[in-house]
C-alpha cells in the first residue's frame, strides 16, 4: 500500500508543470548610487523579468524634501503574455500605467 501511495505522489509531482523560473539567471544588473541626490538601477533575468528605476531628491533642504521615482518592470505571465508596467512615485503617490491596468 505504501509503495502505491509513493508511486502516486511521484507521478503527481512529475506531472506538475515545471517552472522556468527556478532555473532563471540574472543576465544584466546595473546599479548607480548617485549619492545623496539619487540612484538608478536595472536588471534582467533569463526568464523575461526586467526592471529599471531611477530616483532623485526633490526640494532638497526644505520641509517638502522628498524622493521622486520613475521606473518600469516587465514579466511574462502564466498566459505567455509579457506584461509591462511603467510608474511614477512621488508626492502624488504611486501611479502605475500598463495596457492591462484599467485607466
Amino acid at each position: 500500500m505504501k509503495v502505491v501511495i509513493l508511486c502516486a505522489l511521484f507521478a503527481l509531482a512529475y506531472a506538475a508543470p515545471q517552472s522556468a523560473d527556478k532555473d532563471a539567471v540574472v543576465v544584466r544588473s546595473e546599479l548607480d548610487n548617485i549619492g545623496v541626490d539619487g540612484y538608478k538601477f536595472a536588471y534582467e533575468t533569463s526568464n523575461g523579468i526586467a526592471a529599471d528605476e531611477q530616483g532623485s531628491l526633490q526640494n532638497a533642504g526644505t520641509d517638502n524634501e522628498s524622493i521622486s521615482v520613475r521606473g518600469q518592470f516587465k514579466y511574462v505571465g502564466p498566459d505567455g503574455v509579457t506584461y509591462t508596467v511603467t510608474y511614477v512615485a512621488d508626492e502624488n503617490g504611486f501611479q502605475p500605467q500598463g495596457a492591462h491596468i484599467p485607466a
